[in-house]
């Protein structure tokens, strides 16, 4: 349970309203963020051919990241906007190359999770920056205020040059906020809200950690979508009758 929260009131409200929040202020210390990059460099020298941008999951296969996912310097931020319950719903290492790091289309999480839960509602993605992030190395950039919806129109895309091979179609993007974070501060989103990211086309590399989590009142649904798929009890107590890896 959050004993003080790290954001205010207008923090909650402007995230309500937009659909997102920068916390421009460094998540974890500085030793925990140098653990947290030693265990994402051990998966970039093991992943082999397999591209940068596609280490999905980590903590499935890597129990050490559960210390930053259940950590209390992530909860206390998600806290204020899901509530005291909380789920680990997945987690993702998100690495654009110097030069070669694809873009990522203009999609929502929530349509790629279609199916899957009960409701769409107060699910939250912390992107917390293990490389420093900028317009010039591809960093995430959302269309405020997009996430009443969740789930848009499609058309198909090259997946030569992009991480998934469907985009939204018609998204203005000179409406977009660019996400500019030093290393180790973080942003949140709603899954709904419309966001991608542009190349990196710098010699520099860019590298986040998402940290995924929703209300524990939310209903995992059964289906060939979620065979074998782990979700923990973050904080607080389960109010759907969820199965979790540590209850």
């Amino acid at each position: 349970m959050a004993t003080t929260s790290l954001l205010t009131e207008q923090d909650v409200q402007n995230y309500k309203d937009q659909g997102y929040l920068l916390y421009n202020k460094p998540v974890f210390s500085e030793e925990k963020l140098a653990r947290l990059t030693g265990i994402f460099e051990e998966h970039l020298i093991e992943k082999g051919k397999k591209l940068s941008d596609e280490l999905d999951t980590p903590h499935f296969r890597d129990e050490r990241l559960l210390e930053f996912l259940l950590s209390d310097e992530v909860l206390d931020l998600v806290e204020p906007i899901i509530g005291p319950n909380i789920m680990l719903w997945s987690s993702h290492f998100i690495c654009k190359d110097p030069l070669v790091g694809r873009a990522t289309p203009w999609h929502e999480d929530s349509a790629y999770w279609k199916g899957r839960l009960d409701n769409y509602d107060k699910i939250v993605t912390v992107w917390l920056a293990i490389d420093r992030s900028t317009e010039e190395n591809g960093c995430m950039r959302v269309i405020p205020g997009t996430h009443v919806n969740g789930f848009s129109e499609y058309e198909q895309v090259d997946k030569q040059n992009n991480l998934f091979g469907s985009q939204i179609k018609n998204v203005d993007e000179s409406k977009a906020v660019y996400f500019n974070l030093e290393r180790g501060e973080c942003s949140l989103h709603d899954s709904r809200i419309m966001h991608g990211a542009k190349p990196n086309t710098s010699e520099y590399r860019r590298c986040g950690y998402t940290m995924r989590y929703l209300p524990a009142s939310t209903k995992l649904l059964e289906g060939k979508k979620n065979d074998g798929f782990k979700v923990w009890l973050a904080r607080g107590k389960d109010m759907a009758g969820n199965s979790y890896a540590n209850v």
